[in-house]
């Protein structure tokens, strides 16, 4: 079995990406970008991303989650910390984070450190969540094997009677990460793949270094 994709190309013409038209600061670039990938018509979820670490078994992977909360700090997500994800970034914080908006002809690509969110900051999301996507969030030993998916909707099944007209807490394995970024490349394609990549570094004193680099 083979596919032939050789022939399968579009030009990209919608937008450019100049030094004169950005901030100093990546994350109001940022901020700009989602603003207008928001308003734009095309896309579902524009706040899913994906993430990409190192396991322990020395392979990387990468996985899409969702974005929920951008700060000058960096960008924020939610996870099980037990997960293959969350010992990954237990035993390496180095991670990256990219999002792509292919009907705007942009990506973003971020590289950074992450750490646990202080903990009232996790309750105060786990609270605003449906009571389901609580209960999914205790009943789930995220990336372990199970026998079979019936037998992950008994146990919610079980879950859903012991916490009937009862708080549900959040467990204290699930909770959030910020990631405090160190680089960040906006990414805008271009007619003739003379695509226009701008990179952030991040200097001292919270200061960015801004480099143009070839397509």
């Amino acid at each position: 079995m083979q596919g032939d994709l050789s022939n399968k190309r579009k030009s990209y013409t919608k937008s450019e990406l100049l030094e004169a038209s950005i901030s100093d600061n990546p994350m109001e670039l940022f901020q700009k970008w989602y603003y207008e990938v928001e308003l734009a018509d095309g896309l579902e979820e524009p706040n899913a991303m994906t993430v990409a670490t190192i396991g322990l078994d020395g392979y990387p992977k990468s996985r899409v989650v969702l974005l929920k909360k951008y700060t000058y700090e960096g960008f924020i997500f939610y996870t099980n910390y037990n997960s293959e994800k969350g010992k990954a970034i237990q035993a390496n914080p180095n991670l990256c984070l990219s999002f792509f908006w292919h009907h705007l002809e942009r990506q973003i690509i971020i590289k950074g450190k992450a750490e646990k969110i202080a903990a009232n900051l996790s309750d105060g999301y786990f609270e605003s969540r449906p009571e389901g996507s609580k209960l999914g969030a205790i009943v789930s030993n995220q990336s372990e094997v199970i026998p079979s998916r019936e037998a992950l909707l008994g146990d919610l099944q079980k879950l859903e009677l012991e916490y009937e007209n009862k708080e549900i807490l959040r467990p204290a394995y699930w909770g959030g990460y910020l990631v405090r970024p160190i680089s960040i490349e906006f990414w805008q394609g271009r007619a003739n793949r003379l695509h226009d990549r701008i990179r952030f570094s991040l200097l001292e004193d919270f200061n960015w270094k801004i480099e143009r680099l070839a397509p």
